[in-house]
C-alpha cells in the first residue's frame, strides 16, 4: 500500500513554531520517523509539505492515480479552504485528518474543520503520534479491504 501524507501551511516552521504545542521536532524529524514506521508496516509513505493550496490539492488530486490513501494535516487550511475540501470529496482513495493538537481545545475558529466530515476518519491531539495513529489504521485497512 502506498500512501501521501500531505502537510499544508507553516508545518515547515515545527521544531521553532511554538514548541509548547507543537513540540521541539522538525518536520523533517517526523517525517524521518513515519517514514519508518510505514516501512516497518509495510507501507510505502511519501512526504509533502506545502505552503500553497493549489499544491495541496493538485496532490489530493493525484492521489487516486498514484497512491492508496491520504495522511492529510491542512494545517490552517483545514478551517478555511472548499477547495481542499472538494478535492478530498473527488478522491477516490480514503483521507484521514490529522492534527498534532486538538483543534476542540483551542480557539473558537480551529473548532470547526471543513474536511471531518468528508474524510474517512479524523486523529488529532497527539502530537506527531497522530500520524503513527493513521498508519496503523491504513495498515489494519489494507489487511481488511
Amino acid at each position: 500500500m502506498k500512501l501521501f501524507v500531505i502537510n499544508g501551511p507553516n508545518l515547515n516552521m515545527l521544531g521553532k513554531r511554538e514548541p509548547e504545542l507543537y513540540g521541539s521536532r522538525t518536520l523533517t524529524e517526523i517525517e524521518d520517523e513515519i517514514t519508518k514506521l510505514g516501512d516497518d508496516l509495510g507501507l510505502e509513505v511519501k512526504c509533502f509539505q506545502s505552503n500553497f493550496e493549489g499544491e495541496i490539492v493538485t496532490l489530493i488530486q493525484s492521489a487516486g492515480n498514484d497512491v492508496d490513501g491520504v495522511i492529510l494535516n491542512a494545517a490552517a487550511y483545514t478551517h478555511t479552504s472548499v477547495a481542499i475540501r472538494d478535492a478530498v470529496l473527488c478522491c477516490a482513495v480514503p483521507v484521514v485528518e490529522v492534527h498534532l493538537t486538538n483543534p476542540h481545545g483551542r480557539e473558537l475558529f480551529r473548532r470547526r474543520s471543513l474536511l471531518s466530515d468528508v474524510c474517512r476518519g479524523v486523529i488529532a491531539g497527539f502530537g506527531r503520534h497522530s500520524y503513527c495513529l493513521a498508519l496503523l489504521w491504513f495498515a489494519n485497512y489494507s489487511r481488511n479491504s
